[in-house]
């Protein structure tokens, strides 16, 4: 079988789905290469900064390493911006998308969250509020969030830091991606309400 017959998904067979699943595992394991060519991409994306998106990206999970940050924090910094260039207005939500079947809940959710959080900085250039991530102050990882702003986003615009090159994390991100998807022993519980609630 080259393709399957049906036109609709709703007619697909057994053997047909059986025989997508086995394509789809295929290219399910070439992830980690798409990754690193979106994360090269983001060399040439946004300008207008002292560092490219992906030196930014570099440094911030270099920040996040050198501060002894486990696998997935370190692996979230590096990927915390990988939505710009499609998601400009929810890039937080995308990245979270991306590492949430791979990581704890504490970190999609940092993720998830990290743009809103990141508005304490300049939101009152534009005359808006900068405490927009007050409604999660009751969250149990809102600090956590507050943090990884702090000390590995807002932080790693930085053209002399020490910054290693990407293929320095490569053994982390390929460590993380080859875990079981959505395995309940790594992510863990997640929030009650979903990612967007307050507590």
């Amino acid at each position: 079988m080259n393709h399957v017959a049906f036109t609709q998904m709703k007619d697909g067979t057994a053997e047909e789905y059986r025989f997508l699943e086995r394509l789809e595992d295929q290219f399910n394991a070439e992830l980690v290469e798409r990754l690193l060519k979106a994360l090269r991409h983001l060399a040439h994306g946004l300008s207008g900064y002292r560092v490219s998106r992906l030196e930014h990206s570099l440094q911030s999970a270099a920040r996040a390493e050198a501060d002894g940050g486990d696998d997935d924090l370190v692996i979230a910094a590096l990927l915390h911006d990988l939505g710009d260039e499609l998601a400009p207005y929810n890039h937080s939500q995308l990245a979270a998308s991306i590492i949430r079947p791979y990581v704890k809940a504490e970190v999609t959710w940092i993720i998830h969250h990290h743009g809103l959080f990141q508005q304490v900085y300049y939101a009152h250039h534009f005359g808006e509020d900068p405490n927009q991530r007050e409604r999660y102050r009751d969250h149990p990882w809102y600090q956590k969030c507050v943090d990884f702003c702090e000390r590995y986003d807002q932080a790693s615009f930085d053209p002399d830091y020490p910054t290693p090159p990407l293929e320095h994390f490569e053994p982390a991100l390929r460590r993380v991606f080859a875990r079981q998807p959505f395995d309940p022993e790594v992510i863990g519980a997640e929030p009650a309400g979903g990612f967007d609630s307050p507590v």
